[in-house]
């Protein structure tokens, strides 16, 4: 499939506009007809070329599993880690896969080398099981978090560097932060938080769950200590495919959450990734479907799929703006494949449900400190009639809106 694919698309030329264009490459997607899906944010579809390896890769497995498990997996997974780490411009000695972000955090926060009384930093806008990842930790270890506040709206990277740094103190250790935002959408500056934070001799670990794909992604540029991400997400990998990044100098620490054989007998595992290799039964075609998604994005283009979504979503964005009369949390150039926007003072709990009962309209409607947004994801098979049936259905049920 990988093959007709290229014959199909690589050529075409295509502008970040070209609804009728971008509808050829839309086909690579199987959406369910009854949904108008603008929520990839939250979990992405697979196209079908990696639909198509993923099942090739269950069939061998099915069919004989003593083959694949002993013979196979090990060299397959770690050529597919070599691709991912190419993809993501670092050493695949410094990667290992995890199910998704969370996972990976959890790793680090069980294995960073924390004493009682040390210091971890958080933001408003983190995730919310990141944030209870780490207060059950702070729990059982005796540690302290600090949650620092990043005011809005925003003005400039050194704002938010100096709302995190103000958090500072000597016993901070750690300072977890995301790439994107997920409850406000935000592309943070991440390289210039993780050198601010370098500068103070505190480790950082991003949470990236949003990111690869996304944004340009090149983790030995970055220096961070760990970054934690999904695959399923914008890269389109499957469900169940994400990945952790490791400094060498925090390698001696790192525990699979889960203790197993590392390797299967009778290898045991040498070095700190290979704890990760063997974790038990299970499969794992997720994984190894991650390089037909690189792929796959690649042929499409990575600079035209993320003109086009940037695109989709600064029509969302203005549209919004104007049906709402609300401003965002930040300047245009702060946001990516994702439009956020405040809706009018209200209570909004029950919009989201509405929106697809009503419309069958997936999107999100999201609470952040103490006001209502609605964040539109946009991948390739959207298009522009999408958002503008979201703006009538919003204009149909929010009583005033758009009059």
């Amino acid at each position: 499939m990988i093959q007709e694919l290229k014959r199909e698309i690589a050529d075409l030329t295509l502008t970040p506009t070209d609804d009728a264009g971008w509808q050829k490459v839309a086909k690579l997607w199987k959406i369910r007809e009854d949904s108008v899906y603008l929520n990839h944010g939250s979990f992405g579809p697979s196209p079908l070329p990696v639909r198509d390896y993923r099942r090739k890769i269950i069939d061998q497995l099915d069919e004989q599993p003593m083959d694949f498990f002993v013979r196979r997996l090990e060299p397959l997974l770690l050529a597919a880690r070599e691709d991912l780490a190419q993809f993501l411009g670092t050493d695949a000695q410094k990667l290992v896969f995890v199910e998704n972000a969370t996972f990976g955090v959890n790793v680090v926060a069980e294995s960073f080398p924390f004493v009682s009384g040390d210091e971890v930093l958080l933001n408003d806008h983190e995730y919310g099981a990141v944030r209870r990842t780490f207060e059950r930790l702070a729990a059982r270890k005796s540690l302290n978090i600090s949650v620092a506040n990043i005011s809005t709206p925003i003005a400039s990277a050194d704002q938010v560097v100096a709302d995190l740094m103000r958090c500072v103190t000597p016993k901070t250790k750690l300072a977890v932060i995301s790439h994107i935002t997920s409850p406000t959408a935000i592309v943070l500056p991440v390289k210039q938080i993780c050198r601010a934070f370098q500068e103070r001799g505190i480790a950082v670990c991003i949470d990236g769950p949003h990111a690869p794909a996304h944004v340009p992604l090149d983790l030995e540029e970055l220096g961070c200590d760990f970054y934690a991400a999904s695959c399923h997400k914008w890269l389109c990998a499957p469900l169940g495919s994400g990945f952790l990044f490791v400094d060498p100098r925090w390698h001696k620490f790192m525990q699979p959450i889960i203790k197993s054989w590392g390797r299967l007998l009778p290898a045991m595992p040498e070095n700190w990734d290979e704890e990760f290799l063997w974790s038990g039964t299970r499969d794992p075609s997720c994984y190894l479907s991650v390089p037909t998604a690189i792929e796959t994005l690649r042929i499409i283009g990575f600079e035209r799929f993320r003109s086009r979504c940037y695109s989709l979503a600064a029509y969302a964005r203005e549209k919004l703006v104007e049906l709402t009369g609300e401003e965002p949390l930040a300047p245009a150039d702060w946001y990516g494949c994702m439009a956020h926007v405040p809706l009018p003072s209200g209570e909004y709990s029950d919009l989201q449900r509405l929106l697809w009962d009503v419309f069958r309209i997936e999107v999100p409607i999201i609470e952040f400190n103490g006001r209502w947004f609605v964040r539109v994801s946009c991948h390739v098979y959207n298009h522009i009639g999408q958002i503008d049936l979201l703006i009538e259905a919003l204009k149909q049920t929010i009583p005033g809106l758009g009059k």
